[in-house]
């Protein structure tokens, strides 16, 4: 018989081995995208909280304050908007949902805050 009529060397080996090695592959991918989504989730948030407390020194209504972190932060965010002396204060916090059927269960909660002095204290 020739080398080429006994077939494959390695027994089937390579089939085994890629039944293990593609789904751990993509539990990787999903765990990086997840992470990502999280680190996007807390950006957004502190951009949010920028936003909020640049508003309200700027001596804008509190609507509008808490407009402009709301059309910054992540969809469903929760913001809160505090004076407390010369100092305006805003709070962000979102959930970062994670990748596909796990969302609920691999959801992180990211948070933000900001401080600005308030433009009428300034001198």
């Amino acid at each position: 018989m020739s080398p080429s009529e006994r077939g494959s060397p390695d027994g089937g080996y390579v089939t085994a081995e890629a039944a293990v090695v593609v789904p751990v592959l993509v539990m990787v991918t999903a765990m990086l995208l997840w992470g990502l989504m999280t680190a996007v989730a807390q950006i957004r948030c502190v951009d949010a909280a920028r936003a909020g407390a640049r508003a309200a020194a700027r001596s804008e209504p509190r609507t509008v304050a808490l407009a402009a972190a709301a059309a910054a932060a992540p969809h469903g965010a929760v913001v809160d908007l505090r004076r407390e002396g010369d100092l305006v204060r805003v709070w962000v916090t979102a959930r970062s949902l994670g990748p596909g059927r796990l969302a609920g269960m691999l959801s992180a909660t990211v948070h933000a805050e900001a401080a600005a002095l308030a433009e009428e204290t300034v001198r």
